[in-house]
């Protein structure tokens, strides 16, 4: 019999190096010979990936419920297409953002409805083994963004007091869930804040 995968997210507001540790992550546990695969919200599916052009584009601006609704309609094809397959076959699944993000962006951020997306979460029928919070400060948030040139997405394009309101819903929803949740400060180097995930995960 097949022993399940595990199910770990990275969350945190713009600039707090989800991506590059979920990256770092998954190469650290594929050099100890666990099969892991790497994946991202929105998107991580091929009709997910439609609706993350959709939500990241701005051409659209979606009254806060629609978008809610749009992030777990993604959400609910990611998990069925792409997160639940791999996990029931034994593999760890590393994903960049998932339904905290919803959350903290939507409900914290945004002001939509948060027993609207609790509803949700519970309906998604699943739910990570551990979920790692990477805090920033805002005035490293603000260099990093700086940092990264090209084409921001809608997200990055939003004011300050948006971001703060993000990062405080991350901080409240890692202080509801400590079982599942460990806040990581992420204001240092690449390798400070890899080894502090390394540390968590075990």
């Amino acid at each position: 019999m097949i022993q399940r995968g595990r199910f770990i997210t990275l969350e945190g507001g713009e600039g707090a190096g989800k991506t590059t540790q979920a990256r770092l992550l998954s190469d650290a546990l594929c050099q100890r010979g666990i099969a892991t695969l790497r994946t991202r919200e929105p998107g991580g599916s091929p009709g997910a990936e439609v609706l993350r052009t959709l939500l990241l584009s701005g051409q659209v601006a979606w009254a806060p419920q629609a978008e809610t609704l749009l992030h777990f309609a993604a959400r609910a094809d990611h998990v069925a297409r792409t997160v639940r397959p791999a996990l029931e076959a034994g593999m760890w699944v590393i994903c960049d953002r998932f339904y905290d993000s919803t959350m903290a962006y939507q409900g914290y951020g945004q002001g939509a409805d948060r027993d609207l997306i609790r509803a949700q979460i519970d309906l998604l029928g699943i739910r990570p083994d551990l979920t790692l919070v990477l805090d920033v400060s805002a005035s490293v948030t603000a260099t990093r963004l700086r940092g990264r040139g090209g084409d921001s997405d809608r997200y990055e394009r939003e004011d300050t007091t948006f971001h703060t309101r993000v990062n405080e819903g991350f901080r409240a929803i890692a202080q509801a869930e400590p079982a599942r949740c460990r806040l990581i400060p992420a204001d240092g180097t690449e390798q400070a804040v890899h080894q502090a995930i390394m540390a968590q995960v075990g």
